[in-house]
């Protein structure tokens, strides 16, 4: 995508070798715009999968999630990482460690909202090690759906999460990855690098 590509270079700020800031655009301030066309081209990727439900993750996620479930015309539910005094019992629950965060979370989803034989596109702002995706992932399959696919706006390929979700089986589809950030600069993985292993 070369307008996400375009934003992650202008717009990306590198803190440390592992971070990319990007708040002007995707989890704090967000460009509607650019979150249109990310729900046209997930959609335009998983065209075919019969998908009933996108499912995502607070609050990064819900941006690039509800503009995907709105293009493919499924509800979109997201993941809460905080309690809620309404949501107490008859729930699915896993828990993520957050790569940027450093921090553990139990998310949570009501169980009157997937259903045994749901398509389930996961989408989500980050991949790094994958510890989200796994946990939304677990949360379908508990449910009795199937993961039809895992939707990622920015991959941190130098890290293992595109290895290890490959290997377990799940589609992935990311719509920017990202090679390197040492030495404060964005590198994007080429058409001749491989992920590592």
């Amino acid at each position: 995508m070369k307008l996400l590509k375009q934003k992650v270079m202008n717009e990306g700020i590198v803190l440390g070798s592992g971070v990319l800031k990007v708040d002007s655009f995707l989890n704090h301030q967000m460009d509607p715009v650019l979150m249109r066309e990310v729900g046209r081209e997930f959609t335009r990727r998983f065209a075919g999968e019969e998908i009933t439900k996108a499912l995502t993750i607070e609050s990064s996620g819900i941006a690039p999630g509800i503009m995907t479930a709105l293009e493919l015309g499924v509800p979109l539910i997201f993941a809460r990482k905080q309690k809620s005094l309404t949501l107490t019992e008859d729930i699915f629950v896993e828990k993520v460690y957050s790569f940027t965060k450093k921090e553990s979370n139990e998310i949570t989803v009501s169980k009157k909202f997937i259903a045994a034989g749901e398509r389930v596109l996961i989408v989500d702002d980050f991949l790094a090690n994958g510890e989200a995706a796994f946990g939304l992932a677990r949360i379908v399959e508990q449910a009795g759906g199937s993961v039809a696919g895992i939707g990622i706006v920015i991959e941190k390929s130098f890290q293992p999460g595109n290895r290890l979700l490959q290997e377990a089986g799940y589609r992935l589809e990311s719509l920017v990855r990202i090679a390197s950030l040492e030495d404060g600069r964005v590198t994007f993985m080429g058409e001749d690098e491989v992920l590592p292993s």
